[in-house]
């Protein structure tokens, strides 16, 4: 291995294309921020847009910025913008909701569209409300579908055709392990099933093209990678050869045909509308516009590229000053999303001993520590200054005082 020093990463930073980028964020003097793949950094003009959207569009226009200001058709638009980052023609992509929301969603309409099937197959150790929401969608369809979660060793050798879908997170929220998008897809399709791919922690850090590898469904959310906000309105994906036959349980108004005719029967809108369920969340889509509109003005080809190195340079950097730590993520930066878990058995403690540092990363029980990398705002020296602090944190056992042992709710 290269032997590194500070003064390599300072290098990196001095000739990084998306080093200016970070001047289009909100970040404190001092701060390194290490968790935007759990909840990205403010852009700085977001504020200032809410601002105008409350005291202008809501303030002033009231009931008529529904239509002025096209309040209404921000799921639509929006949509077509999250298309452009996850390589979809428009109509196929609608901001709504949440991901729970839209999984279920996407999940019963694939259950009616492969009648006769039963199996519903995803990861175990999967994110918990991917597994959930299957598990809930079984228990209220009664015998008709089973939940087979099964170890990612295990799942493509279960797809047979008895499965009506196939649920995955394509960047595995505590590993970083990427599933090979384009080959499971055509395997699971190759046996008459469904896919739907999570794409919560892919979006917005690398390219990604649902259209060429003949993706089925997909959701994800926006408040990470993509910046739009804490608790960010979700998305998700209907391919256009499946909108005929979509049909989505969540029949609210604002998926019927003519919501303004308030006809006492539901007729399903055409196409990707149907998807719709209720009001949108306006503040909420205006934040997120902003941050659409920033992640749209960089190349995710070199979002990608710069991801990956920072990982491969972190792990690199732990495997040499912090042996200590198993690396749970995949080395292969291929096989890598961008994020870089450790393992330890007092994980807990020592990420808020080094959030205490002003270093933030976040903790997966059992023992994950998980550290984000966001080429937009993220510095190559932050790397090393992260590493460095971890050092000095295990070698004084730093960690090991009762503020930091004590486990807090949200973790």
């Amino acid at each position: 291995m290269t032997k590194l020093n500070r003064q390599y990463f300072e290098a990196l930073d001095n000739n990084d294309e998306l080093a200016p980028m970070r001047e289009k964020f909100c970040l404190e003097k001092g701060l390194i921020y290490l968790d935007g793949n759990s909840l990205g950094v403010l852009p700085k003009a977001t504020a200032s847009h809410i601002s105008q959207v409350i005291t202008q569009q809501w303030g002033e226009g009231l009931i008529r910025s529904w239509n002025t200001h096209q309040w209404m058709e921000k799921p639509t638009k929006l949509g077509d913008k999250v298309a452009q980052l996850i390589g979809s023609k428009k109509a196929q992509v609608l901001v709504c909701d949440t991901t729970s929301v839209n999984i279920f969603k996407l999940a019963a309409a694939a259950v009616k569209m492969r009648p006769g099937r039963s199996k519903l197959i995803t990861e175990i150790g999967n994110f918990a409300t991917d597994l959930y929401l299957l598990q809930g969608l079984a228990k209220l369809l009664g015998n008709q579908v089973e939940v087979i979660a099964l170890p990612r060793e295990q799942v493509l050798s279960a797809i047979d055709e008895d499965t009506a879908l196939v649920l995955l997170t394509h960047v595995h929220f505590k590993t970083g392990a990427m599933w090979d998008m384009a080959s499971v897809t055509q395997m699971t399709q190759k046996k008459g099933a469904l896919v739907m791919w999570d794409l919560s922690h892919s979006v917005g850090a690398m390219p990604i093209n649902l259209d060429e590898i003949n993706v089925d469904l997909a959701v994800g959310c926006t408040y990470k990678y993509l910046n739009g906000g804490p608790g960010s309105p979700a998305f998700l994906y209907v391919a256009a050869q499946h909108q005929d036959l979509f049909e989505q349980p969540l029949t609210g108004w604002l998926g019927h045909a003519k919501p303004f005719d308030f006809e006492d029967d539901y007729q399903g809108a055409a196409g990707i509308q149907q998807a719709m369920c209720g009001t949108p969340p306006v503040l909420a889509n205006a934040a997120l516009e902003v941050a659409l509109n920033l992640m749209l003005s960089v190349d995710m080809h070199l979002v990608r590229v710069k991801s990956q190195l920072m990982g491969n340079l972190f792990i690199q950097l732990i495997q040499q000053r912090c042996p200590q730590f198993e690396v749970e993520s995949p080395t292969d930066d291929e096989q890598r999303g961008s994020h870089v878990s450790l393992a330890h058995t007092q994980g807990y403690a020592i990420m808020q001993a080094l959030i205490a540092r002003n270093i933030i990363g976040d903790f997966r029980a059992p023992k994950t520590l998980r550290f984000g990398f966001t080429p937009l705002y993220l510095r190559y020296v932050d790397l090393w200054d992260t590493v460095e602090a971890l050092e000095d944190i295990m070698l004084q056992e730093s960690w090991n005082q009762p503020e930091f042992l004590h486990r807090q709710a949200v973790t």
